[in-house]
């Protein structure tokens, strides 16, 4: 087993994750459950993943609500179901802790929409901008960054800003133009990145889709196009959306984001009826593939032999906490 357990680390940096069989007569719930308490772990899993991690999470969230819980935890062990950019968010802010991520290969579109050396060159070009950058982006990129926002309070980030003061926002389009709209802020200059995942719903097929459910609410992430946007009924981050479902008085809704969330709107209300707004494919919903990346196979063998770990430049780390910190301290403030 361990010639095996060897073979397997040395094709890690090729696959991302420990590529070993795992007993199929193995229990995997029970067996997760067992090493989180064993080796005092905890488990953050985002809205996006598959239902049966949410289910074992010790914490499901989004991005906002994962950095804060990842912060807060005495656990000996953070291990993040989600993407790359949210266990190094969680290293940022435990340097000394352990943090694990299933598959290493479990990028987001996003973040590398925006390469740190590109985005470096825009920035000298503005050297008067402060720079807001969305959390789906890299460490290195954080870097780079004067506040990190999420969707759930970049609009108070960019309130938090003096309204002279011009303003870079990275790397996602959509959420930029979005927050202009919604603060007026003008003087803000918009990185042209955009998530795969939200790019790609038909606005044709969301229209027909309201046609056939006259009921029904859309509601939609503000990572979608302006287009889609604007025939919403509801924009939220991933965490608003559940809430505005459980709060609203509408028995349907067509959700426009990633479908891992209608697992989570199910279990808080099982009475409602909630249909994944379609992509412009031959899929009925949109799944983000790199959130489907972790597996509970590649889960318990993370857990299991504690790999693959998260590693950070100490140098960067302590760059890029400082503009977590200053949006940590303005959701604070927010109450959120």
């Amino acid at each position: 087993m361990q010639d095996t357990l060897n073979f397997a680390k040395q094709r890690l940096e090729k696959n991302g994750y420990l590529d070993l069989d795992v007993d199929p007569t193995l229990d995997l719930m029970e067996a997760i459950t067992k090493l989180k308490k064993e080796k005092n772990m905890i488990l953050l899993a985002h809205y996006y993943q598959e239902s049966e991690i949410q289910d074992l999470a010790d914490y499901v969230g989004d991005s906002l609500q994962l950095a804060q819980m990842a912060e807060k935890t005495d656990a000996d062990i953070i291990v993040f179901a989600g993407v790359h950019f949210m266990a190094e968010t969680a290293k940022i802010l435990n340097p000394s802790k352990k943090v694990l991520l299933p598959d290493l290969k479990a990028g987001c579109s996003l973040a590398e929409s925006c390469p740190a050396p590109l985005f470096a060159k825009y920035k000298e070009q503005h050297p008067d901008h402060v720079v807001v950058s969305y959390i789906n982006c890299t460490a290195a990129l954080k870097t780079l960054t004067d506040i990190v926002c999420t969707s759930s309070n970049a609009k108070y980030v960019i309130n938090s800003i003096p309204e002279e003061t011009p303003i870079i926002f990275a790397p996602d389009k959509n959420l930029g133009a979005y927050l202009q709209k919604e603060t007026g802020r003008e003087n803000m200059l918009l990185w042209n990145g955009a998530c795969m995942v939200h790019e790609i719903f038909s606005h044709e097929k969301i229209v027909k889709l309201k046609l056939r459910h006259p009921n029904a609410k859309f509601i939609a992430h503000p990572e979608c196009e302006p287009h889609l946007l604007e025939i919403a009924d509801y924009i939220g981050s991933t965490s608003g959306l559940l809430k505005y479902t459980q709060n609203d008085d509408a028995t349907e809704f067509i959700v426009g984001t990633e479908a891992g969330i209608l697992h989570q709107m199910q279990q808080k209300s099982p009475e409602k009826t909630f249909i994944p707004a379609p992509p412009d494919n031959m899929c009925a919903c949109n799944d983000c593939p790199h959130m489907k990346l972790n597996t509970l196979e590649k889960l318990y063998l993370c857990m299991e032999h504690e790999l693959p770990e998260i590693h950070i430049d100490p140098a960067i780390i302590e760059r890029a906490k400082l503009p977590i910190d200053r949006m940590m301290e303005i959701s604070a403030k927010a109450g959120l």
